[in-house]
């Protein structure tokens, strides 16, 4: 309370000496009084009780500051903040009496809202100077400090206190604007641009990133708004940019709300609007055709392919024309419409018009990658090619060739040169081609394996994740071409499992190898792996290590056998793998997660306890009950997230020097394959158990009874049931 009678003279003191002469050199006092109303704004939001007394001479002093502040560009921070406070204020239940008359209201609309909320010289500067930093401040949010925001949130606030009064008064201030502009719409365009803007202020209750406003003012006719003066502005020949920009933004924020058939109706126009030579312009265009394709509402069907195709062919037409447009080669807001697009149209895609994107995406690809700029533009351009290879060529590997030819030189080219921004993108794309082969691996590609393994490349890491896919890959596709490679994949293996960070991808190329190649191949590395994986458990053990160490286990059970599971473990140290039963597999198999990995952990195990002879031997009989106990909890219990108290993982290791970050393409992203296809795990333990005690009579029946107490007998009888097995010997 001390503090607010010193702000409140400070609010109304003058001093010349204090003043800049420049238009845009914010002074002192201007910072200072800024300030004061950010910390009262601040009062009225947390302490409304304290500040309560203090309010009406704040309102005032506010009032009058801002009727007397002039609209140069030095005062923006000032007025915004003076904004921010009355807005604060109205948005307070208790406080909506100071807003509720209506002259109150009128004057607030003429002498504060209405003259912050028209566009100033600075303001049509920036449009044609600096479009993108227009567009960011504009329709992505970066204009949270400026004067049109700042009054565009009172609107709402006030809207809330005095929706209809509100909404009547504006609206006569809107009819003057537009009566403005109808005069001399080659003079008074600003007061059309301003119209626009209140309009989108008043009508928006709560909206979203992705769907735009979702609910409106009921007492503005948004339909009838734009069939007078917003779909006139998007075929005038004679409109300024500028209006043009603001009128395109309108369907972008109503995009949700407006009657289907009126937004679907404005993706024409708008893909006409995309070869206007205006940045701005060209990019509005594009952001909201791209925005109405991913609406997704209970009350608004997606857009098919069948109402784009019209339009697709003079869409992409003119997308990739503007790409000419001096200042919009690397414009993402383009590029981004191309890919949403594509993914929509891809299995309608003719053949003619696949090629010709694959050549125009190659062609910008090499133009980029001489001096990549724009961390976007890069993404989508990928994301559209790798959209395009599996839209085009899933079920149908004859058309892989076309992007083969089309991308091998250029991506050879970006490896050869280490453009590091390109090479993580590169990789991924390479792995889908590779992945959709259904034949043999095509020469390009092996010629390329051995650069694929060199050290370097697995330094960087964003490198890695990529990079373990396609080596993966190459396994899977060609097992036999690579293995006088093994050596160096597992040197590999060595590295990443000596990662905390990247423990996880050593063991996807391990787990790879074992499931994909051949036994013999692995045979003289098996030991030294085992003994990697326990040095690594020894020195630095982690939830993530085990979790991915039991999945490892377990494939190897399940597709080289338990007892040489057994076998090899205990080739490391006599008796280990009872320690391994125990401290591992009973001890932390309710932690793994993930369908796949819970279907490999479950396999592994049932070939353990039911294949493994080892196991009914003295020396490890004991463990036999436990395990099962284990996995029906498994199957039955929720995944047990715990982790101990002192495990830190390293999310980011030191590296020397500049590391490109790994950015997952979702076009190009696999899902994980399942090493067991067609095999019901609980289906296979009850069929397994049988025949165990088929082997083993009058074994089986007395371990599960002395062993398997409470939930677990119940379930373990539910599974007998559903497989037809009666009873166990």
């Amino acid at each position: 309370a001390r503090w607010f009678p010193r702000f409140l003279p400070l609010l109304k003191i003058q001093n010349k000496l204090l003043f800049t002469d420049d238009s845009e050199e914010v002074g002192l006092l201007e910072m200072l009084k800024s300030q004061i109303c950010e910390n009262v704004a601040l009062y009225a939001q947390k302490y409304d009780e304290e500040f309560s007394t203090f309010l009406p001479p704040f309102v005032e002093a506010v009032w009058e500051l801002l009727l007397s502040t002039s609209h140069e560009v030095k005062y923006d921070l000032l007025v915004s903040n003076a904004i921010k406070f009355l807005t604060s204020v109205a948005e307070r239940p208790q406080y909506a009496e100071l807003f509720s008359n209506e002259d109150t209201l009128r004057s607030i609309c003429e002498k504060v809202l209405v003259p912050n909320m028209k566009l100033r010289e600075s303001d049509v500067e920036l449009f044609e100077d600096n479009p993108f930093q227009y567009i960011r401040a504009d329709i992505e949010g970066s204009d949270a400090e400026t004067r049109r925001r700042s009054a565009s949130d009172f609107v709402r606030a006030l809207c809330k206190v005095k929706e209809q009064s509100v909404s009547a008064i504006f609206s006569a201030y809107l009819g003057n604007l537009i009566g403005e502009y109808a005069k001399d719409p080659a003079t008074k365009w600003i007061d059309k641009e301003a119209a626009i803007y209140i309009v989108i202020s008043l009508a928006v209750k709560t909206k979203t990133e992705r769907h735009g406003a979702t609910a409106s003012n009921t007492f503005i006719n948004l339909g009838e708004f734009y069939g007078t003066h917003i779909q006139p502005e998007l075929v005038s020949q004679s409109c300024h940019p500028i209006v043009r920009s603001a009128a395109i933004k309108y369907i972008m924020t109503f995009r949700s709300t407006l009657p289907r058939e009126i937004t679907v109706s404005t993706i024409a126009p708008l893909a006409a609007l995309i070869a206007d030579k205006s940045i701005v312009v060209h990019s509005y265009a594009a952001t909201t055709i791209e925005k109405i394709l991913i609406i997704k509402l209970p009350n608004f069907t997606p857009i098919t392919a069948t109402e784009l195709a019209p339009v697709f062919e003079v869409l992409l037409t003119n997308l990739f024309a503007s790409f000419a447009v001096e200042g919009s080669g690397e414009n993402e807001y383009l590029m981004k419409l191309i890919m949403r697009s594509v993914s929509l149209m891809k299995e309608q895609l003719p053949p003619a018009l696949v090629q010709h994107l694959i050549t125009a995406l190659t062609t910008k690809l090499g133009e980029i990658c001489k001096n990549p700029s724009k961390p976007h533009f890069n993404h989508y351009i990928f994301e559209t090619l790798s959209c395009l290879i599996r839209g085009t060529c899933i079920g149908k590997p004859q058309n892989i060739p076309a992007f083969e030819a089309a991308l091998f030189p250029i991506f050879q080219d970006i490896l050869q040169k280490d453009v590091t921004e390109f090479i993580p993108y590169v990789f991924q794309v390479l792995s889908l081609m590779l992945e959709l082969q259904h034949q043999s691996i095509p020469s390009q590609y092996m010629a390329l394996f051995p650069f694929l393994l060199t050290p370097l490349l697995w330094e960087r890491p964003g490198s890695i994740p990529p990079l373990t896919r396609l080596i993966q890959a190459y396994v899977t596709k060609n097992p036999q071409g690579i293995k006088e490679s093994v050596t160096s994949i597992l040197g590999i293996f060595q590295k990443l499992i000596a990662s905390r960070s990247n423990d996880h991808y050593g063991f996807y190329l391990l787990n790879t190898m074992i499931e994909h190649l051949d036994t013999a191949v692995m045979q003289g590395f098996i030991k030294s792996v085992f003994m990697l994986l326990f040095q690594r458990m020894q020195s630095s053990k982690t939830t993530k290590f085990m979790k991915n160490f039991i999945v490892f286990m377990s494939l190897f059970a399940g597709k080289i056998g338990a007892q040489p599971l057994i076998e090899t473990i205990d080739s490391v140290q006599a008796g280990l793998f009872g320690m391994v039963v125990e401290k591992i597999f009973i001890a932390e198999l309710q932690k793994i997660s993930g369908e796949t990995e819970q279907k490999i952990a479950a396999v592994g195990v049932i070939k353990l306890l039911t294949e493994g002879p080892a196991m009914l031997n003295d020396t490890y009989v004991k463990y036999w009950a436990p395990l099962l106990n284990a996995l029906v909890q498994m199957f039955e219990g929720e995944v047990d997230t715990s982790t101990p108290q002192d495990e830190h993982f390293i999310e980011i290791e030191d590296t020397p020097g500049y590391t490109t970050a790994f950015n997952q393409l979702v076009f190009a992203s696999n899902k994980p394959t399942d090493p067991f296809v067609g095999s019901q795990p609980k289906v296979l333990l009850a069929e397994s158990l049988q025949k165990l005690s088929v082997r083993y009579p009058g074994k089986v029946q007395p371990l599960i009874q002395g062993g398997i107490q409470g939930p677990a007998v119940g379930k373990l009888q539910e599974y007998l049931k559903a497989a037809n097995i009666n009873n166990l010997s």
